[in-house]
C-alpha cells in the first residue's frame, strides 16, 4: 500500500506541473463541508491511504503533509508509515497549523490550488488573509484528484423520506417563518443554507448521501417569501414533491445552484454560514453582491430540542441502552466459552439494535477495541485485521443507532478478564470525572467550557489528559455530532462557544488512552434542563438518557470519595429501575449484580 501511496501523489504532482499549481490542499470534506463523507469525497484517503473522519493533507512537488487531531495521532501514525507523508500533530506545541506552513514554504507569486468546493469560506479566507504578502494566486475552479482517481465512485443518491410533523414537533412552514424572523432581525434579505443536517432538520426531511448519516446532498435559499431547494432528481420522491407544494418551497436541481446564485436578479443582502459555506459558492456570492458571514439561525433552533422530540428521545434511549445492557450480559457470560472477535463482537451489538422496534440504522459504525486497540479513539476493526477476545483485559465499544425518534450514543469498556490495578484507577478516574459531570449545578449562561473541568479533573489530578473534547451535541434522527454546544476545556481564537441552553442534549464521555496498552472510555448522553430560579439567576442541571451499567469490576472505590460513591450507587439503582421491564429473567441476575450498592 505505500508504494501505491506513492505513486498516487506523485500522479497528482504531474497534473499539478500541468495545472501552474505549487501546492495542493485536500481536505475531508464534501461540497457541504459535512464531518463525515461520502466514498465520492474521500480523495484525502485516496491519496494518503488515512482512514480518519479529520485530517488535511497538502502536497508540494517535494513532500506531503498530514494535518489531524489528537484523536488520530496513533492512527494516522501507523496508516502513514512507509508512504512519504509527514504526520503534524495538530494543536501540539511547535506543529504549525495549515496557514502557518504554507506562509513559510510558499515563495512569493507562487500558485495554491484546491478543489474550492470541499473547501469552507472561512479556510479559504484565513489562506486569503496569511498569503496575501506574499501575493499567493488561488486556483478553486478545478477538482485535480479528479484526474488521478480513475475508478472514482459516483455522487451519492438516494431517495428523501419525508418525516411526519408529529415526529418533528414542528411543521416546515413553522420553521421556516422561525428563520425569516431571525433573518430580519440580523437586516439579511436571504439565507444560503449548505449544512445538511440543518436542511434537513429546516424541511423536515431525511435523507442517505452519507453512511449513517440521513442528509440528502442539497442545498436551500430562503427568502421572506420563497424558498428555493436544490436537489438531485434522484432524489425526488412523490411524497417530497407534495411535501414542497404544500409548503412553498421550489425544488430545482443540485447542480444549480451556482448559476441560480450569479443569475438571480433581485438586489438581496445574503447571510451565510462561512463555516460551512464552500469557498466556491462564497466566491460567487461576493462578486455577486453583498453577502454577510453569520451562523445559521437553524443551527442553535435544531440544537434546542422541542417537547415532542425530547419525549421520543427518552423513549429511544430506554430501549438503545437495553440494547447495549443485553449485550454486555451476552459478551460476560460467553467471553472464553465460544469465539469472539472485536469484529463478531461489534456484530452481535449491531444486530441487537437492528433488531429493536424504529430502529433506521446505526448512528455510525461500531468502535469495538481490545486491549491497545482501545487506545485508538476512532479505531475500526475488520474481518481481515481484528484481535480475538479472551477473558483478560479490557474491550472498548463506542456505538450508536439512528431510530425513528432520536440518534443515539454510548460507549462502555468491559472487563473481561484480569486487569491492572494501573488500570482500575484509570478507570475509577473516568468515571468519577462522568459522573461529577452528570451531577454538575450550573447558572445559566455556562457553556461547555465552563464545565468540562468536573469530567477532566480527577484524571488531571492523576497529571493524564485525553486529547479530544469531553462532550458534543447529537442530532435528532441526524448526525451524532451535532453543534453548536459542546464540552470542552481549550480556548481556541476564533472557534466560538454557545451557552448550553435548556433542552440541549450532550455526550459526556472522558477517557483514558495509553498507547500500547489500553483504552477507556465511558459516555453517556444527557440533557440540560431548567431548576431553580432565585435572585442569584436560573440554575440548570442534566438529565441522563443513557442507562447502562458502569463495569464494577473495574472500579476501586479506593481511590472515590464517600460524595462520589453515592453519585455512583444512585445512577446504578436507576439503570436497575429503568432497565427492568426489557430484561429477562437471567439478564436481570445478572444486572443485579453488575448495579449493585458499593461502598
Amino acid at each position: 500500500m505505500d508504494q501505491v501511496i506513492r505513486q498516487r501523489l506523485e500522479a497528482l504532482r504531474k497534473v499539478m506541473e500541468k495545472e501552474g499549481v505549487d501546492y495542493y490542499i485536500v481536505p475531508t470534506a464534501d461540497f457541504h463541508n459535512s464531518e463525515y463523507v461520502d466514498d465520492y469525497f474521500k480523495v484525502r484517503q485516496f491519496l494518503s491511504g488515512f482512514t480518519g473522519s479529520n485530517g488535511t493533507l497538502v502536497v508540494s512537488g517535494k513532500e506531503a503533509c498530514l494535518w489531524t487531531d489528537g484523536r488520530y495521532f496513533i492512527q494516522a501514525e501507523n496508516e502513514l508509515a512507509g508512504s512519504g507523508i509527514e504526520l503534524m500533530r495538530m494543536q501540539e506545541e511547535g506543529v504549525p497549523t495549515i496557514e502557518q506552513y504554507l506562509k513559510e514554504h510558499m515563495e512569493k507569486g507562487e500558485t495554491l490550488g484546491f478543489d474550492g468546493r470541499v473547501v469552507d469560506t472561512a479556510f479559504g479566507c484565513r489562506l486569503e488573509k496569511e498569503l496575501a504578502e506574499k501575493e499567493i494566486r488561488f486556483r478553486y475552479e478545478k477538482d485535480l484528484a479528479d484526474e488521478v482517481w480513475e475508478d472514482r465512485p459516483g455522487l451519492p443518491c438516494h431517495p428523501v423520506m419525508v418525516l411526519d410533523e408529529a415526529v418533528c414537533g414542528k411543521g416546515a412552514v413553522e420553521k421556516m417563518a422561525d428563520v425569516r424572523r431571525e433573518l430580519s432581525a440580523k437586516k439579511a434579505d436571504a439565507l444560503l443554507l449548505s449544512k445538511l443536517d440543518d436542511l434537513m432538520w429546516l424541511l423536515n426531511i431525511r435523507g442517505a448521501d452519507v453512511e449513517c448519516n440521513p442528509v440528502a446532498l442539497s442545498y436551500a435559499y430562503l427568502t421572506g417569501t420563497e424558498c428555493f431547494y436544490f436537489i438531485q432528481e434522484g432524489e425526488v420522491t412523490r411524497e417530497l414533491r407534495e411535501h414542497a407544494a404544500s409548503c412553498g418551497i421550489t425544488l430545482k436541481g443540485y447542480g444549480e445552484v451556482t448559476d441560480f446564485l450569479r443569475e438571480r436578479g433581485e438586489k438581496e443582502r445574503v447571510l451565510y454560514d462561512g463555516k460551512n459555506t464552500s469557498y466556491a459558492l462564497y466566491r460567487t456570492l461576493r462578486e455577486k453582491g453583498e453577502c454577510v458571514d453569520g451562523k445559521n439561525p437553524t443551527e442553535l433552533m435544531k440544537a434546542v430540542k422541542n417537547p415532542v422530540e425530547l419525549a421520543n428521545m427518552e423513549k429511544v434511549y430506554l430501549k438503545d441502552s437495553a440494547a447495549v445492557c443485553k449485550f454486555i450480559y451476552w459478551l460476560k457470560s460467553n467471553i472464553g466459552k465460544i469465539p469472539i472477535t472485536e469484529v463478531t463482537a461489534a456484530q452481535y451489538l449491531d444486530d441487537l439494535r437492528r433488531n429493536t422496534e424504529g430502529c433506521l440504522d446505526l448512528s455510525f459504525p461500531t468502535i469495538s477495541g481490545y486491549r491497545e486497540n482501545a487506545a485508538m479513539m476512532h479505531y475500526e476493526a475488520t474481518p481481515e485485521c481484528c484481535k480475538t477476545l479472551e477473558p483478560d483485559g479490557m474491550l472498548l465499544v463506542d456505538s450508536g443507532g439512528q431510530y425513528l425518534g432520536g440518534t443515539t450514543d454510548v460507549t462502555r469498556t468491559i472487563v473481561l478478564g484480569p486487569i491492572s490495578q494501573e488500570m482500575k484507577r484509570h478507570f475509577t478516574a473516568v468515571a468519577v470525572g462522568m459522573l461529577q459531570l452528570s451531577n454538575a449545578r450550573f447558572l445559566y449562561g455556562c457553556t461547555g467550557r465552563n464545565l468540562d473541568i468536573l469530567a477532566r479533573g480527577p484524571l488531571w489530578n492523576l497529571d493524564m489528559d485525553y486529547k479530544c473534547g469531553t462532550g458534543h451535541g447529537v442530532g435528532y434522527i441526524l448526525n451524532v455530532h451535532e453543534g453548536p454546544q459542546g464540552i470542552r476545556w481549550r480556548y481556541m481564537e476564533g472557534i466560538g462557544e454557545a451557552v448550553i441552553e435548556a433542552g440541549m442534549d450532550v455526550t459526556n464521555e472522558p477517557g483514558v488512552y495509553i498507547e500500547g496498552s489500553h483504552g477507556i472510555r465511558t459516555e453517556n448522553v444527557m440533557v440540560a434542563k431548567n431548576g431553580t430560579k432565585n435572585g442569584d439567576g436560573q440554575f440548570m442541571y442534566f438529565d441522563t438518557l443513557t442507562f447502562v451499567p458502569i463495569d464494577l469490576d473495574a472500579i476501586d472505590p479506593a481511590y472515590m470519595e464517600p460524595s462520589q460513591i453515592a453519585m455512583l450507587n444512585r445512577y446504578h439503582a436507576e439503570v436497575r429501575e429503568k432497565m427492568a421491564p426489557f430484561m429477562t429473567a437471567e439478564e436481570m441476575e445478572w444486572l443485579k449484580d453488575a448495579t449493585r450498592e458499593i461502598g
